[in-house]
């Protein structure tokens, strides 16, 4: 008799499970749903932070696919550059910068068109080259700097208006005062402080990673440049 009462128990918490099995299945969707009434909750400020974050994120991965192709240098492009010049064969050192989408190979290439000026000229025309690539480089990040601080400040105007919005509905209620009245107003407080943080983290250590990763390019520049201007250096030494 108590394998029969087990048996039933097992057959019933087995029915349980299968009647259990769709609402299992429904369960992602629910939680869809649920972010997206969430999203609506916030207000209208949460449809910017929205368009923040994209372009946030359109940005990090643009900027990091230039600096990406700007940072191939290979390893090998000063020595065979040195053994051109060394032999005499400028053109041949300058269809081997042509090769090379790259800062140093442009800031290279500048140089050997203005090899036979003085030192000076040379490291002027070089720098200046440096410049504008970095510039270019750098091109959008101010404005990624500017959703990293202005996120979180958008997300700080809609607590105040979710705020106001709670208080205005607690006025109009007099003495009725119902907890429900004051839901949409902390919902976009809380929500818009929340949108507005995320947007501002990613924003903020996107800057951040590119701008070192753009330090490290540079440095990569600076040293190429001081071992084209030693070649040339070494080119006009008369020999012993």
């Amino acid at each position: 008799m108590i394998l029969n009462l087990l048996q039933a128990d097992t057959l019933e918490q087995l029915a349980e499970n299968i009647a259990a099995a769709p609402a299992a299945v429904q369960q992602p969707v629910e939680v869809s749903e649920s972010l997206f009434s969430m999203f609506k909750m916030g207000g209208p400020l949460m449809w910017v932070l929205l368009a923040l974050s994209i372009l946030a994120i359109y940005l990090i991965g643009r900027k990091w696919w230039v600096i990406n192709n700007a940072s191939k240098i290979d390893p090998n492009f000063i020595n065979d550059i040195r053994d051109y010049m060394s032999e005499g064969k400028t053109k041949s050192a300058l269809t081997l910068c042509s090769k090379y989408d790259n800062p140093v190979a442009r800031m290279v290439e500048t140089g050997i068109l203005r090899k036979d000026r003085p030192i000076a000229d040379i490291q002027g025309a070089i720098e200046n080259v440096g410049n504008v690539e970095v510039a270019r480089l750098e091109k959008s990040l101010p404005l990624l700097a500017t959703i990293a601080g202005g996120a979180p400040m958008i997300g700080f105007l809609g607590t105040v208006m979710g705020m106001v919005q709670a208080f205005f509905n607690m006025s109009k209620a007099g003495n009725n005062i119902d907890i429900t009245l004051l839901s949409d107003g902390i919902y976009t407080a809380m929500l818009t402080t929340v949108g507005g943080l995320i947007v501002g983290i990613i924003a903020y250590f996107g800057y951040n990673w590119l701008t070192s990763k753009i330090s490290d390019l540079v440095y990569k520049m600076e040293s190429s440049s001081i071992q084209f201007v030693d070649i040339i250096i070494n080119q006009d030494k008369p020999e012993q």
